[in-house]
């Protein structure tokens, strides 16, 4: 297994705390027709885009998490006007997967988790 498949298993252990919690938190901005595209964003440093939903100075974690929508991230200029229907393809039905934006070693990309 490469170094980079092993930090991105290791990246999903650490996000697994906070699945259940996104996926709440996925209903309520569904259901509140906030957005269709709910985005949750995993990082470690500060970052203002979205609304925290766990702090890893409070949580037992490594990671911060905030619930933002595709439409801040075209707003904040993190996704283009021109890149707005790509996305909207790509992106997986949110009543069966969460889409994290992370923020690592890794760089910045797209993950899909499953609901739980």
């Amino acid at each position: 297994m490469s170094g980079k498949t092993e930090k991105f298993l290791q990246l999903e252990q650490e996000l697994e705390i906070y699945r259940k919690m996104m996926a709440e938190a996925v209903e309520i901005i569904l259901d509140k027709e906030v957005s269709k595209y709910p985005i949750f964003v995993a990082h470690q440093q500060e970052l203002e885009l979205g609304i925290i939903l766990a702090d890893k100075e409070k949580m037992q974690g490594n990671w911060n998490i905030h619930a933002s929508s595709l439409e801040e991230f075209v707003a904040k200029q993190i996704i283009f006007e021109d890149k707005i229907e790509e996305f909207k393809k790509s992106y997986k039905n949110p009543k069966e997967h969460l889409c994290l934006f992370v923020l690592s070693e890794l760089g910045a990309q797209f993950i899909y988790m499953p609901k739980p």
